[in-house]
């Protein structure tokens, strides 16, 4: 049983590891928003999601590409929104409690990139051991390692940003770059379902 836990670890949490939009993403909630109610929301989200890969990894591999790049793009574009309207920090501080960003960051997650390579490997990893229990623990734990990787690493670039950039030009710098995620997974979509049709 931990051999299953320990494989599906490994696997799940290289195959995240390398390029995932959600990564960048988690680093930019960080930005903004303390790591530990991050960290909440992330776990809430990707327990639900590798539950899901778990459960139906068949079904979710064969949605439609345009789909999950619709939902994906439209997610970032909310959480851009979210961000760009949040106030700056000293206001947020008063007005928003810890609750906003585990919301905000389990919806980042939680509606973003359905039938990564993450999913695909859990269920894939199900189907082969026949241990849903072990290979859902596994994942994740690989999973929350990677938001507290990225969590980490952008409190720490908060700290530093913060010294050098005002409110305003962290916020923008945030949403630019959200935006340009939701861009990307769209764009990412087309040049693949063009290359491989059907």
């Amino acid at each position: 049983m931990i051999a299953i836990f320990l494989a599906t670890y490994a696997a799940v949490f290289i195959a995240e590891i390398a390029g995932d939009k959600l990564l960048y993403t988690t680093g930019v909630l960080a930005t903004r928003y303390r790591a530990l109610p991050i960290l909440c929301g992330m776990t809430i989200a990707f327990t639900a999601k590798m539950g899901a890969a778990v459960l139906v990894g068949s079904f979710i591999a064969k949605l439609p590409p345009l789909l999950v790049a619709a939902i994906t793009a439209i997610n970032f574009f909310v959480i851009a929104f979210a961000v760009w309207r949040k106030p700056d920090k000293k206001e947020a501080e008063k007005e928003y409690p810890s609750s906003r960003a585990v919301l905000v960051s389990f919806a980042a997650i939680f509606f973003s990139e359905w039938g990564d390579v993450g999913q695909m490997t859990a269920a894939t990893m199900a189907a082969r051991f026949g241990e849903s229990l072990w290979v859902w623990l596994g994942a994740v734990s690989a999973m929350v390692t990677k938001g507290g990787l990225a969590a980490s690493i952008g409190a720490r670039l908060r700290q530093w940003i913060q010294k050098h950039f005002s409110p305003v030009t962290i916020r923008y710098a945030a949403v630019s770059l959200l935006l340009f995620l939701g861009l990307l997974t769209v764009l990412e979509t087309l040049i693949e379902v063009h290359e491989f049709p059907g």
